[in-house]
């Protein structure tokens, strides 16, 4: 524990220098503390120039990669670092120099266990891309196929570990001080970032999301991912095929080869609203980079380290949210936070409608092309403090996502909003899913959940039993009646189930009949 703790003191001087010395804190920062102002003058750099967002991303890119990732999540969180500085964030990028292509060779054989000449005709020394996790590779393999090949950074994994220890440190260090900071969950959040960041340095399982985004869309030519080469991938080496095409923010690429940007922006539209709601499967790093035009005029996309996963509950949420929004019915927005469980009961609905209200009613006014979803989920997750509303994660990384999408539309036209152009695809969706049909089928889901947990419940009831038989367990008389009461609203509500799936079976026989 104290080996830790002096491990931890000892980076957070360093993190505090590199901090300083790109003058990357807000200024009334380094006033609360006497030391820490009188470190902040000895080392600090007040000429750096830009605002302190700015001057916060180039000090996270001087840390490593850690702190490349970091930054990226904290573009989320306008909550916790402001509005401003989350867009300036936001513009973090992902690159560092590359390691050399001897280690890069290395590694491949390592993992894959054999050698270079056997698995590639050719594999090119430098490298077409690196950043924070990994570095990419044009290779032709031994049957003559041109492929991408991912390599991971020499020691990411340890270097990554340590900082985490660190982020961990910090989270419990900041809840002991500031017991209010539990509301915005840190240790969930850094959760959260540990377990992405884990998943981005196991390469097999970027090779799986690819696998399944790429099945989703099998049947639909507009939007393609590369195919796995399965016999070139292993947990630090990546293989795919080779896209050839424009990156989307190529325009004048993109106008000589005669592709209609509206078209292209469509495309890319609904296929980000296929992900998010259709499959509840999305590429959160749809940055230009990783989005190419190929010479079909349909859209490729890279690099699937970054995915997200949205239950069926939480886009019936999101769809339920922004149609009360863009519509101005903010009663509807705060309904649906309170039957999501996101505000606490206790807290009053009519207020929190007003908050609701503050955020979308400058909307309603602005053209379509002057909205952004993301920053209206920044805004609404800003203002949740005084609700109780507790820090969702998958909900963090969607709003990234939205900007990052909305940041791609607006480049090929700005004037055209993506989600007007995927309109006709939400009210498809909201059909479907909250008819009538599909609230049957809800129920239906609903009670055989009831049904499933008996048996739990029975095992539980029998450990009671055989507790207060044997003595070992003492129940004030009080407390023996409530949980008798219980029982009974149980047993009747578990009745009621059961009636309600056999009415709900013989609907729907009716409906096949």
């Amino acid at each position: 524990m104290l080996f830790r703790t002096a491990r931890n003191i000892g980076r957070l001087f360093v993190i505090g220098r590199t901090l300083a010395r790109y003058n990357a804190l807000p200024e009334t920062l380094p006033q609360t503390a006497p030391g820490f102002a009188l470190f902040w003058r000895w080392v600090g750099n007040a000429k750096e120039p830009g605002r302190v967002g700015q001057r916060l991303a180039r000090a996270l890119a001087d840390l490593g990669p850690t702190y490349i990732k970091l930054g990226q999540l904290l573009s989320t969180r306008s909550d916790l670092v402001g509005e401003r500085m989350a867009l300036d964030l936001a513009e973090l990028q992902d690159k560092l120099p590359p390691f050399p292509g001897a280690q890069a060779r290395a590694i491949v054989e390592e993992e894959l266990g054999a050698p270079i000449a056997t698995l590639f005709r050719s594999f090119d020394e430098v490298p077409v891309a690196a950043a924070s996790i990994a570095q990419v590779h044009f290779a032709v393999t031994a049957e003559g196929r041109e492929v991408a090949v991912k390599v991971l950074r020499p020691g990411i994994e340890n270097a990554f570990e340590r900082d985490i220890d660190l982020f961990y440190w910090l989270a419990e260090l900041a809840v002991m001080v500031m017991p209010k900071l539990k509301r915005l969950r840190p240790r969930e959040v850094v959760d959260t970032f540990a377990r992405t960041s884990r998943l981005e340095m196991e390469l097999r399982m970027e090779a799986a999301a690819a696998s399944e985004l790429g099945e989703n869309f099998k049947d639909d030519p507009t939007f393609n991912v590369p195919a796995i080469d399965w016999d070139r991938t292993a947990r630090r080496v990546l293989t795919l095929e080779r896209i050839r095409g424009f990156k989307v923010d190529e325009s004048e690429k993109l106008d000589a080869a005669g592709f209609d940007r509206d078209e292209i922006l469509a495309k890319a539209s609904a296929s980000f609203f296929n992900q998010v709601f259709r499959d509840g499967f999305f590429h959160a790093d749809l940055h230009p980079g990783n989005l190419f035009v190929t010479h079909d005029g349909n859209i490729t996309a890279v690099d699937f380290g970054i995915m997200g996963r949205l239950d069926r509950a939480t886009r019936t949420y999101l769809a339920d949210m922004l149609i009360g929004f863009l519509t101005g019915d903010y009663r509807r927005v705060a309904v649906v936070h309170f039957e999501a469980g996101y505000v606490p009961r206790h807290q009053s609905i009519e207020v929190f409608t007003q908050a609701c209200r503050a955020i979308g009613e400058p909307l309603q006014n602005k053209p379509l092309n002057e909205i952004s979803v993301g920053r209206l989920l920044a805004q609404l997750f800003a203002v949740t403090e005084q609700f109780e509303m507790e820090t969702q994660p998958q909900l963090l990384l969607l709003q990234k996502s939205m900007l990052t999408a909305e940041g791609v539309g607006r480049f090929l036209n700005p004037s055209i909003n993506m989600w007007e152009l995927a309109r006709p695809l939400i009210e498809d969706w909201m059909r479907e899913n909250r008819g009538p049909e599909a609230q049957l089928l809800d129920d239906l889901e609903a009670a055989v959940s009831t049904v499933r947990r008996l048996p739990s419940l029975v095992s539980q009831a029998e450990r009671a039993a055989t507790q207060i038989a044997e003595g070992g367990l003492r129940l004030h008389p009080h407390s023996v009646k409530h949980m008798l009461d219980r029982w009974v609203e149980r047993r009747l509500s578990e009745r009621i189930a059961l009636w309600i799936i056999v009415a709900l079976l013989a609907v729907i026989a009716v409906r096949v009949l």
